[in-house]
């Protein structure tokens, strides 16, 4: 029987989830521009689904726009604003705990001499709100910090960064796709102006994303097209992916504080454990406020995707960090930028827990991890 504790790369869509986009499929296939009756069915469905996915994060519906995923969400978020004319920006702080969505398309803007400004966090993986506004120092930029880290789990002090910010007046962009369905989201406190969100995230479907956009923030499109979704992200809406993934928020919201504190429990039982019984082993950012199910394990002198591959032998899922990062063979760059050493940083694995995860589940990967640990430093086979 295999063991996911890789569910900050994706998680199972809820089989209600499935079972409202199987009969969306068949009963409201209708196109959500058209007049007649069966496109104003898949309208009301677009719209309740735009209404639930406003819901959780404390929004109205007008103010999200639908986006085929999170990654796609920040870079309209970043792009829409840098390509506007009403008030042109020159530069970006944001930090190097972010996303490549963010970082790439900070990059990108930085080939058209755009000037880009990562802060760094502390060692805790935290950024500290002071250390953004000495980067703040100057022309207003648009600023974009991430409110929970995908490889940590830490979370920012985005309120605090954002307050900083307006007052420098600048534009705030949050990627929450980590921590949305995870911890309360509330945009109203955050005092964000955009925010970027994904379904597959929190038992929703992957192909669709979100981007809350706070009234009188202006962007300009990246795509062009038909108009669809105040002519900011235009192609015929996915009403069934709509209707999983509004009905995914619903389900996260009711189950928010129930499934976080049975989660973080897990999480003690997993870290206890672990430092109680693996050698030279500590937990990155251990010391800061955390997403309740993540927990990045550090063993010294160890290779992460050694001990990964190992655990994956014997039918358990976790990672070394981002699966994007991963996906592109670097090296964490949350770990790089805390300034932890290498050492520690290339043995990082990285749990996380869901739904599903059981304590049974957190013990057979602990005895699995240490069997390894102690395999590979003596050099026997997995």
């Amino acid at each position: 029987m295999s063991i996911y504790l890789d569910h900050n790369a994706t998680t199972p869509v809820d089989p209600s989830v499935t079972a409202a986009m199987a009969r969306a499929s068949t009963e409201v296939f209708g196109n959500p521009s058209s007049l007649h009756s069966l496109g104003q069915k898949a309208r009301l469905a677009l719209h309740e689904a735009r209404s639930q996915v406003a819901r959780i994060l404390k929004a109205e519906p007008e103010d999200i726009l639908f986006t085929a995923s999170g990654s796609e969400a920040d870079n309209l978020a970043i792009s829409g604003v840098l390509g506007r004319s009403d008030k042109p920006f020159s530069r970006v702080v944001t930090t190097g705990l972010e996303h490549p969505a963010v970082l790439l398309t900070c990059d990108a803007w930085s080939e058209r001499g755009f000037e880009i400004i990562r802060v760094m966090p502390r060692a805790c993986g935290v950024v500290a709100p002071e250390d953004f506004e000495k980067a703040l120092a100057g022309q207003p930029a648009l600023v974009s910090v991430m409110l929970a880290s995908n490889e940590t789990g830490a979370i920012q002090k985005v309120a605090d960064i954002a307050a900083i910010s307006h007052a420098h007046g600048c534009i705030v962009h949050c990627d929450a796709v980590q921590a949305v369905g995870k911890i309360d989201v509330d945009v109203q406190a955050l005092g964000v102006d955009l925010l970027a969100v994904s379904a597959h995230k929190l038992y929703g479907p992957k192909g669709i994303g979100a981007l809350y956009v706070r009234p009188g923030t202006r962007l300009s499109p990246i795509l062009y097209g038909g108009g669809q979704e105040r002519a900011l992200r235009p192609g015929t809406e996915a009403v069934p992916l709509a209707v999983g993934f509004g009905l995914a928020c619903e389900l996260s919201q009711t189950r928010l504080q129930e499934d976080a504190a049975r989660i973080s429990e897990l999480r003690a039982h997993l870290e206890t454990r672990a430092l109680a019984e693996l050698p030279e082993v500590r937990i990155n950012a251990g010391e800061a406020p955390r997403l309740p199910g993540t927990s990045s394990l550090a063993l010294r002198g160890a290779l992460g995707d050694s001990l990964m591959m190992a655990l994956d032998l014997r039918g358990i899922a976790v990672s070394t960090g981002s699966a994007c990062h991963a996906a592109r063979g670097e090296a964490p760059s949350a770990l790089e930028a805390m300034g932890v050493p290498p050492e520690w940083s290339r043995g990082t694995v990285r749990i996380s827990l869901g739904r599903t995860t059981s304590r049974e589940d957190i013990d057979r990967a602990l005895e699995a991890l240490l069997e390894a640990r102690k395999r590979l430093r003596t050099g026997g086979r997995t």
